[in-house]
């Protein structure tokens, strides 16, 4: 394992200013945030991107020069349509001929009166009584101004997108000017490399994992027969890329709408059993085995980091969370007054992964392909980097 850099300070003062630093930033995320996320957004679909375009690469026989821009039509077609499912399911969903509009009200009143009456209660609330108290206009303006902040934001992030994908022809140039040594070079791009893995690792295992859970659950919910169902299993993809609260949501939402369906409890008892056991053994089963070294982050930072970055961001933070949690601790990890920090944030204390540390230890002496440029350092910077010393 290669050592943290060393960074001269004094623990008082340093400590005071990395705290006033800490609470600055946070700050500024906070006003910013109109700007900042959407541009995060960009970021993540570059990442994507890019291990759409690798991926392509070694298993379609689509030459190269040609893998950059099926990789951007796919993931740029792909964030679209997730938004436009998302708003028009949304906008519609109450809207459609089936009838379960209707029955909202009456069938709400009929749950209240069974419950009160396994509790023994005599007067049991209505829907009338439950939302009095609320302000349903306000919250409906709410919903749509938010429904179409979603659609201006998807606006603005394919405009930061655009100018990001314009800006990597410069970027070679820029890593050159900013490391023009060899060796601090080479420790920038293997953190870029660390945390490219770290997101796409987190990527591809929600997205798998998802898809999983999804075919599982639309059998379910086709087999009780609940309407919407590709609705209901689409929501259940994409909030399983948020921590914790996509589970929630996938678990309770579909039962949920089956009681207002349903006359019987029955169809909503089994879509809640069943997806609360799908998703217990993916879970606990499946993701563990396929996170590997990717994801090395303790659980209770990724809750903390929902919260911290829900709280900023709203639902993108949510659903940044995790990557920007797995950058931060391969950034801090670097130095030697906050590898701390990362100690923290890393799931078995160590925040470099283990097939990264059994790399270092086999680099005893440069090889012939590290002192002419490795690959990486070839595929990034291309081959304009002045020969060092």
């Amino acid at each position: 394992m290669k050592l943290p850099i060393t960074v001269s300070h004094s623990s008082p003062a340093a400590n005071a200013v990395v705290l006033i630093a800490v609470v600055a930033a946070g700050a500024a995320l906070y006003w910013l945030r109109d700007i900042l996320t959407p541009l995060a957004m960009a970021v993540f679909l570059m990442i994507m991107i890019d291990g759409v375009k690798r991926a392509i690469e070694r298993r379609t026989p689509i030459p190269p020069r040609f893998a950059g821009a099926a990789a951007l039509i796919l993931v740029v077609l792909g964030f679209l349509v997730s938004i436009w499912i998302i708003v028009d399911g949304a906008a519609g969903f109450f809207t459609d001929a089936s009838g379960v509009a209707g029955s909202i009200g009456p069938r709400i009143d009929q749950i209240s009166r069974d419950v009160s009456a396994l509790v023994g209660v005599s007067d049991p609330p209505t829907l009338q009584d439950m939302i009095a108290g609320i302000d349903v206009r306000g919250w409906l303006t709410s919903t749509a101004f938010q429904v179409q902040g979603a659609a201006t934001g998807a606006f603005f992030v394919m405009i930061y997108l655009g100018f990001l994908l314009a800006s990597q022809a410069g970027f070679r140039k820029k890593m050159v000017g900013m490391f023009p040594e060899r060796g601090p070079r080479q420790e920038a791009l293997e953190v870029f490399e660390r945390v490219r893995g770290g997101v796409e690792g987190y990527l591809w295992v929600q997205a798998v994992t998802g898809a999983m859970i999804c075919a599982v659950a639309w059998v379910l919910m086709r087999a009780v027969g609940l309407q919407n169902a590709e609705f209901w299993t689409f929501v259940i993809f994409i909030v399983g890329f948020i921590p914790v609260l996509g589970g929630a949501v996938a678990g309770c939402a579909p039962p949920l709408f089956a009681l207002v369906q349903f006359e019987s409890y029955w169809p909503a008892l089994v879509l809640f059993v069943g997806l609360q056991t799908l998703l217990f053994l993916v879970g606990n089963l499946v993701q563990p085995r396929m996170q590997g070294d990717n994801q090395n982050i303790d659980p209770i930072v990724v809750l903390l980091a929902l919260a911290f970055w829900g709280k900023l961001w709203g639902v993108a933070g949510m659903f940044l969370s995790t990557p920007l949690a797995v950058m931060a601790m391969a950034i801090l990890a670097e130095f030697k007054g906050s590898r701390w920090i990362a100690v923290l944030l890393s799931g078995d204390g160590e925040p470099y992964a283990a097939k990264h540390s059994k790399k270092q230890d086999k680099k005893t002496e440069p090889s012939s392909k590290n002192r002419d440029g490795s690959s990486l350092l070839n595929r990034i910077l291309g081959r304009d980097v002045p020969p060092q010393a």
